[in-house]
C-alpha cells in the first residue's frame, strides 16, 4: 500500500495534462483548502477531485472491500467517505464550485482510454466556464449528490 499515491495519480495528470493545453491555469494541493483538492482554479472559483474508486468508495465495481481484515478496512474507507462529504461541503459554503472525477469514468469495459480522458477533460472545461456549483463523473447513481 506504501506505493499507492496520494496526489499526481495518473487520472489526475491526465486531467491536469489536458487541461492545461486547453488554456486553463490552475494551483495543485493548496493546503488551506479542506481536503487539498487536487486542482484549484482561482479564475474560476472552482476546485477538481479526482478519486481513486476503492479509497475513496465510490460505490462502483472497482470499490470491493479486501477480503482480509473487512471491518478495518471499511471503517478506515467510510472515515475516507466522510471526510471527503465534509470538505466538499465545506468548500460550498467558501464559495468554491466543486468537480469530483472518479477512477471508473476511465476505466470499465468498452472504454477507450484517450477518449474518456478528453471526453472528462471536454466536461471539466465546460463545468469550469459555467456557473455550475456541482459536477461529478459519473455520478454515483446509488447513493445520491453530495450536499
Amino acid at each position: 500500500m506504501s506505493s499507492v499515491r496520494a496526489k499526481n495519480t495518473e487520472l489526475e495528470l491526465e486531467i491536469r495534462r489536458r487541461l492545461f493545453n486547453m488554456g486553463f491555469r490552475y494551483r495543485l494541493h493548496q493546503k488551506n483548502l479542506p481536503s487539498k483538492p487536487d486542482m484549484v482554479f482561482l479564475k474560476y472559483s472552482a476546485v477538481i477531485f479526482s478519486h481513486g474508486c476503492f479509497w475513496h468508495q465510490h460505490g462502483c465495481n472497482h470499490s470491493k472491500l479486501p477480503n482480509t481484515r473487512r471491518n478495518w478496512w471499511k471503517a478506515k474507507l467510510e472515515g475516507n467517505r466522510r471526510r471527503d462529504i465534509s470538505a466538499i461541503r465545506t468548500l460550498k459554503n467558501l464559495g468554491w464550485r466543486v468537480m469530483v472525477v472518479w477512477e471508473c469514468s476511465i476505466r470499465h469495459p468498452g472504454v477507450i482510454r484517450t477518449e474518456a480522458l478528453d471526453e472528462v477533460a471536454d466536461l471539466a472545461a465546460k463545468f469550469l466556464r459555467s456557473q455550475d456549483l456541482y459536477l461529478e463523473i459519473p455520478r454515483a447513481k446509488h447513493r445520491g449528490n453530495y450536499t
